[in-house]
């Protein structure tokens, strides 16, 4: 009996684009949550009575759910096909953020943002496998920047939406739109994406064992280390924007807009960068975020300055397409465990970039120093990237070229 035809060859161009953005549905409502309870941190504090130090708490909460969640349910659903992982990580997402809108107080609504963190890294692990499994080889790069694409909007016009409808109704309103998405997205991914006949099935301890091999932790630290820069400029925008550059606060959704393009424009760029350069986009965009990092606190004395640097630091969201491509080349078996904990290293990341930069405002070097810090992560990951070179290519058999 001759072999099923693959998903990827069974597809129109059309069936293919309605897919990535199905796909992408689910990161821009996974993006829309993660940002909301930051752009309505003073109605959430109002509406449950807590500080806005407890508000942070949720946020950390998310955070950790984002965490612990990516390797443990992906390594729980290594056995389920992709499809049904997808229906089931986005339908968890979607009950969650509705957990979320009904909380009456500040513990169950702890719990809540906790619960909806658990699938974030699982989905875009998973969507990304399936984003590039149904696409040409020469294009996974930018199917993968396409779900990712998701997110980035979310920043640009997510955050602002839900923002504005808090401040018009109620903060529920925000995670209650977020639920809604979740539910679409679960539609329309179980409408335009064919269970795959072909799909190669794997168990729990095969992905565990495979995971553990040099390149997959190398390409994790480099995200968790080498993206920190990124977060770290961003969390301390509006002090700097205002004790720095003399900017109004009422600015800030400028600023954060400008953000957004500049992710939008990484993630499209730099899906094309990997497409054509495979690993050594990563070392690329590494020198990349030095240089944009270095000139930050330059330019932060100047808000026509700031503007373009703003753009800047969000282009380097670029560097997630490049990891997440190589952890396809480098996982083998552990496809699905290792897509998902590399979303578990960028919150990482965004744990890291905040504190380090904390830490150097503390020490009185001022908040144009957080562009300092990111740099010397960004040069880190750049040393760890070098590693993973110098180890693939004394590991690859003679006459072969390293990628």
């Amino acid at each position: 009996m001759p072999p099923l035809p693959s998903l990827a060859a069974s597809l129109s161009p059309r069936q293919r684009t309605f897919i990535l953005l199905a796909l992408s549905l689910g990161g821009f409502a996974i993006g829309t949550s993660e940002f909301a309870s930051m752009g309505l941190m003073l109605e959430i504090s109002r509406g449950l009575a807590i500080s806005e130090a407890q508000v942070g708490h949720l946020i950390s909460a998310y955070a950790i759910g984002v965490v612990v969640g990516a390797p443990v349910l992906a390594f729980a659903g290594a056995s389920v096909s992709r499809r049904t992982l997808l229906l089931w990580l986005m339908g968890f997402y979607a009950a969650g953020n509705l957990a979320s809108a009904l909380a009456p107080n500040y513990a169950t609504m702890l719990l809540a943002r906790f619960v909806a963190g658990l699938p974030h890294g699982a989905y875009f692990g998973v969507a990304m496998l399936v984003a590039a499994s149904i696409s040409p080889p020469e294009q996974r790069g930018s199917a993968v920047s396409r779900v990712l694409l998701g997110l980035s909007i979310a920043i640009l016009v997510g955050n602002p939406l839900t923002t504005w409808l808090g401040q018009q109704f109620t903060w529920r309103t925000a995670f209650g739109l977020v639920s809604l998405l979740a539910i679409a997205t679960v539609l329309m991914v179980a409408r335009q994406l064919a269970p795959d006949p072909n799909e190669a099935r794997t168990t729990p301890m095969r992905e565990l064992r495979a995971f553990n091999t040099p390149q997959v932790w190398l390409a994790l630290a480099i995200g968790a280390i080498g993206f920190a820069g990124m977060f770290c400029v961003f969390t301390y925008l509006a002090p700097t924007l205002v004790h720095v550059t003399g900017v109004d606060e009422r600015w800030m959704p400028v600023a954060v807009c400008l953000f957004g393009v500049g992710a939008i424009i990484g993630n499209v760029a730099g899906g094309k960068l990997v497409d054509r350069l495979q690993f050594r986009a990563a070392g690329v965009l590494l020198a990349w975020s030095i240089v944009v990092l270095l000139l930050y606190p330059l330019a932060a004395h100047s808000a026509w300055a700031m503007a373009p640097a703003v753009i800047a630091v969000g282009t380097m969201g670029a560097l997630a397409a490049a990891l997440q491509t190589r952890l396809m080349d480098a996982a083998g078996e552990a496809q699905t465990l290792a897509a998902a904990s590399n979303h578990a290293a960028f919150n990482t990341a965004n744990a890291l970039g905040p504190w380090l930069g904390g830490m150097a405002i503390g020490a009185g070097f001022g908040y144009g120093s957080t562009g300092w810090v990111g740099a010397a992560t960004a040069a880190v990951g750049l040393l760890l990237w070098g590693v993973a070179v110098a180890l693939e290519r004394r590991q690859a058999p003679a006459g072969q070229t390293c990628t």
